[in-house]
């Protein structure tokens, strides 16, 4: 029997372009370009001409000339981006400059074209937008997957600042740059660290991770660049490091600020030529890795006070990523949280338990210092000791429910009812089992278990 031929690969849907230029016959010969890369031209010739053509269809990539007449396509692109923060808008001119190119970056330009082009730089510029798309696409697809191992690595968000953050992050995946994650501890920079890598041309290569400041001074370096036999005692046999393990994927740093001044010095030689030696061997080595790096610290300061290198700072910060804190970015509080409980729940296997109106509250008020890395513990520990369907304030730990205040208080404005419930729930979430806490309350198991019951059916 002769085997089925292979299905033909589904050609990708044209990209749907914007063309905005007061000069006609730039448009005309940019539509012909772009026609033939197989791409939907809409023209415009002015600002509210562009804003129309926007807002009667979506629109994926945009070509915005600097000088629209008297009107200026640099404050045109704010309100492009208004309209569709996801359109790419590629800026071009006569008259460019590096500041101007810098300014039209700044303000969410994806790329800064000089006059008169080639149509092998339009080219360029399709083909980049249709992989930068793809690579969205793969984003939304991977915190699927990501979400269902590990609850933290939630890339959706309200937050513009977490927006613009991972739009960074999907940028810095095309490229091979080094990236410098910043942020406060627990904000997920190495969640992040992992998303960046499978976003990237590296994803089937290994992630490695190397925790700087567990480890001191001779293991790290031993860590990171490997040993030879006899290099130090205990060292009984020629050993590689991670950055070897790393070959062809990326090596993530977490904390960098932590490593000592001669081992800055070390691994500013191997980001500068890719070179190392093992410890306690002469020869050279190469390896094709690439390195991002995390710190919770200000590395400005560090250098100011001679703590770390100046030249290491600006290889390791070529593409920097500001991750926000979680009290900068309420407006994910409520759905991490639920989130969260949606998988410790589905992870022991119980309905997932709603948050109270005071509860919601308390989130929202607390500041969280150890930000998503507070939240997914703190709910973790509710769905343990908390045994009915709305979590309640009294489920988390006193430096929580001590933001807000909302507990039942001896003496309080409350009904006998109240404070018996109350206290029984405070004891069934402190007791290791229903029996301990049924001694403790002096009442017999069954029924606590009746109360306990009724409680969770809100009766």
């Amino acid at each position: 029997m002769t085997p089925a031929a292979a299905p033909e690969p589904v050609p990708p849907a044209p990209l749907r372009t914007l063309v905005v230029d007061d000069e006609r016959n730039i448009r005309t010969s940019l539509r012909m370009c772009l026609e033939g890369l197989d791409c939907q031209v809409a023209e415009a010739a002015t600002p509210e001409a562009a804003l129309a053509a926007l807002r009667q269809g979506p629109v994926e990539l945009a070509f915005v000339d600097l000088r629209l007449g008297t009107a200026s396509g640099l404050e045109l692109l704010p309100r492009l981006l208004a309209e569709d923060p996801a359109l790419d808008v590629v800026l071009i001119t006569a008259y460019a400059t590096f500041d101007g190119a810098v300014e039209a970056i700044r303000r969410g330009a994806r790329d800064f074209l000089p006059k008169p082009f080639t149509p092998a730089q339009i080219r360029h510029v399709v083909d980049r937008t249709r992989e930068h798309r793809a690579l969205r696409s793969r984003l939304g697809e991977l915190e699927q997957q990501l979400a269902e191992l590990a609850p933290e690595a939630i890339l959706e968000t309200s937050s513009p600042a977490m927006h613009a953050a991972l739009t960074l992050l999907s940028r810095a995946a095309t490229s091979d740059v080094a990236v410098l994650m910043r942020g406060e501890s627990g904000t997920g920079k190495g969640v992040l660290a992992r998303t960046l890598h499978s976003l990237s041309a590296r994803r089937l290569r290994p992630f490695v991770t190397v925790n700087c400041p567990t480890l001191s001074e001779q293991l790290l370096a031993s860590e990171l660049f490997g040993h030879a036999r006899g290099a130090f005692t205990g060292a009984v046999r020629d050993q590689p490091g991670r950055v070897e393990q790393a070959e062809g994927g990326t090596l993530f740093l977490d904390e960098i600020a932590e490593m000592s001044p001669a081992l800055q010095a070390q691994l500013l030689r191997f980001l500068q030529d890719k070179q190392f030696e093992r410890l306690g061997e002469g020869k050279t080595r190469r390896a094709d890795v690439r390195v991002v790096a995390a710190t919770n610290r200000d590395l400005e300061k560090e250098v100011a006070e001679g703590r770390f290198r100046e030249d290491l700072l600006y290889r390791l910060n070529v593409f920097e990523v500001k991750l926000p804190s979680l009290r900068e970015r309420r407006e994910d509080i409520l759905p991490l949280a639920q989130r969260f409980l949606a998988f410790f729940a589905r992870d022991s296997q119980r309905v997932p338990p709603e948050l109270s109106p005071a509860t919601e509250a308390m989130l929202q008020a607390y500041p969280w210092p150890g930000n998503v890395r507070e939240l997914r513990n703190a709910l973790e520990r509710a769905l343990i000791v908390w045994p009915i369907r709305i979590l309640e304030p009294q489920a988390f730990p006193d430096r929580i429910t001590g933001a807000t205040g909302a507990t039942v208080t001896l003496g309080g404005v409350h009904t006998l009812e109240e404070v018996e419930r109350e206290h029984i729930l405070r004891v069934l979430a402190r007791a290791p089992t229903l029996e301990e806490a049924a001694r403790i309350l002096g009442i017999d198991a069954s029924t606590l278990w009746r109360r306990r019951k009724r409680y969770e059916s809100g009766a």
